[in-house]
C-alpha cells in the first residue's frame, strides 16, 4: 500500500505569520519534520499541503511535493480533516496518510519507522503519538460557584513520587497516521487503533510566539540534523564578500578600495580560534590588500577560480573528514561548498541558491554579524556533540 506523509502547512496563522517557514535554529519550521520523513524512508511520496507560494517554495526545496490546497480548506475554521480528505480525492494512489505536524521539530525518523511498521506490518488502521506526562489533575471550579474542586488522578492523602507513578499519556499532535477508508467515513483516529509513545524531550509542539526561544534550545538539544553523527568542528572556511563583508566595494578618486566589516564578526573569528577552530577565508577576487589591514591572522586564498578545489584540498591537507568542516558563504561559487561541508550556513542576504544548498541561514545579513552569529551556532551544535559523548 502507497504511504504517503502529508504536511499541512497554511499560509494564513493568526499567532505567528508564515510559521510554517519562520526560521527556527536557523532552518525553517516545516524543514525538520521534512528531513525526518525524508530520511525514514519509509514513505512512498512526502508531501506538503499549502496555499502560499512561498511555503511551496520552501517545501521543494527539502525536497516535498506540493498539493495545492483550495480556498474552501484554507480557512481559519477548516480542520485538519477536511485538508486530509481534500488531498486524498486528488491523490488516488494514497492509500495511508501519514499526517506529520510542521510545529513538531524534534520529530526523529526512528519514530517514524517504527509507526509504519505499526500500521503496515502490523494491521493497526490507525496511529497517533502520545507522551507520558507525570502531572496531577483537578476538577474545575466555575468562577462563582460556591463548590469543592476534586482530585481527578491522585489521593490527597497519598500522593505519588513520580518514579513511583507511570504518568498518563496525552496526545503531543506530531503525527496522525491513518488508512484511507477510515478518513473516508469522517476519522483521523479509528478502527483498530494504536498509540505510539515518543520521548518527553522530542515532544516539542510551537503554538505560540513565546514557546521559539524555548523550542530553538531544544532543537539544539535534541533535534534530527541528518543521517551521520555530528562531529566536533575543527576548520570554518569564510567567504570574504558578502559574509565577512557586506560586499559593497568603496571606490575613492585615486582608484583605492575600501570595505566595511563588523567587529562583532572578529570577535567570533577570535572565539573560534580560542576553541581550537581553525578559520580559513576564501575569496574569488584578488583582495589581499584589504586582508592585509583588517590583520585577523587568518590563512587565506584570494582570486580563487573554484573554491571546491580550494576547500579540498584544506581538508585533505589538514587530514579532517568533512563532518569536521564548516563553511559560510552567500553566492552561487559558494553552493558546492556549501553542500560538502558538514556544516553549512550563508548570512539572511544570500542569494537564493546559497540558501537553498545551506543547513543554517542566519538572521543577520553580510557584514553585519553573520560570522559571528555562525560562530555561535557551531559552538551550540558542539555542546550537543559533547553532550552524545558523555551519554
Amino acid at each position: 500500500p502507497h504511504l504517503a506523509a502529508l504536511v499541512l502547512a497554511r499560509g494564513g496563522s493568526k499567532g505567528i505569520p508564515l510559521k510554517n517557514i519562520k526560521l527556527l535554529a536557523g532552518v525553517p519550521l516545516i524543514g525538520w519534520v521534512l528531513r525526518a520523513a525524508i530520511d525514514a524512508g519509509v514513505f512512498h511520496s512526502i508531501w506538503v499541503s499549502t496555499d502560499h507560494d512561498e511555503i511551496e517554495k520552501v517545501a521543494k526545496q527539502f525536497g516535498a511535493k506540493v498539493h495545492r490546497r483550495s480556498p474552501e480548506v484554507s480557512q481559519d475554521s477548516s480542520t485538519s480533516l477536511e485538508a486530509i480528505t481534500e488531498f486524498l480525492n486528488h491523490h488516488r494512489e494514497v492509500d495511508i496518510v501519514g499526517n506529520i505536524q510542521a510545529t513538531s521539530p524534534c520529530l526523529h525518523p526512528s519514530d517514524l519507522i517504527k509507526v509504519a511498521d505499526l500500521i503496515q506490518k502490523e494491521g493497526f488502521d490507525s496511529v497517533f503519538s502520545v507522551v507520558r506526562r507525570h502531572q496531577f489533575r483537578w476538577s474545575e471550579v466555575k468562577k462563582g460557584d460556591n463548590k469543592m474542586t476534586e482530585p481527578q488522578n491522585l489521593n490527597p492523602a497519598k500522593r505519588y513520587r513520580r518514579q513511583d507513578w507511570p504518568g498518563e499519556l496525552y496526545e503531543n499532535g506530531s503525527f496522525y497516521f491513518a488508512k484511507r477508508h477510515l478518513i473516508e467515513k469522517g476519522y483521523l483516529q479509528g478502527g483498530k487503533m494504536a498509540y505510539y509513545e515518543m520521548r518527553a524531550e522530542h515532544s516539542v509542539d510551537i503554538d505560540i510566539d513565546i514557546d521559539w526561544p524555548i523550542a530553538e534550545q531544544r532543537v539544539l538539544s535534541f533535534g534530527y540534523f541528518g543521517k551521520e553523527p555530528l562531529k566536533e568542528v575543527k576548520l570554518l572556511v569564510c567567504s570574504i564578500d558578502g559574509c565577512l563583508t557586506n560586499g559593497r566595494i568603496y571606490v575613492t578618486e585615486d582608484h583605492k578600495e575600501m570595505v566595511s566589516y563588523d567587529y562583532r564578526d572578529i570577535v567570533g573569528i577570535d572565539l573560534l580560534k580560542k576553541r581550537g577552530i581553525q578559520v580559513r577565508l576564501i575569496s574569488d577576487r584578488d583582495c589581499s590588500k584589504t586582508l592585509s589591514a583588517m590583520q585577523l591572522g587568518c590563512v587565506a586564498k584570494v582570486n580563487v577560480t573554484s573554491k571546491l578545489q580550494v576547500l579540498k584540498d584544506w581538508q585533505e591537507d589538514m587530514g579532517l573528514s568533512w563532518k569536521e568542516v564548516a563553511y559560510l558563504g552567500n553566492e552561487e561559487s559558494d553552493v558546492e561548498c556549501l553542500k560538502q561541508a558538514g556544516m553549512s550556513g550563508v548570512p539572511a542576504d544570500a542569494c537564493a541558491a546559497a540558501q537553498k544548498a545551506a543547513g543554517y541561514i542566519c538572521k543577520s545579513r553580510g557584514g553585519c554579524g553573520a560570522v559571528r552569529e555562525f560562530a555561535e551556532h557551531i559552538f551550540l551544535l558542539l555542546e550537543k556533540v559533547n553532550s552524545a559523548r558523555k551519554q
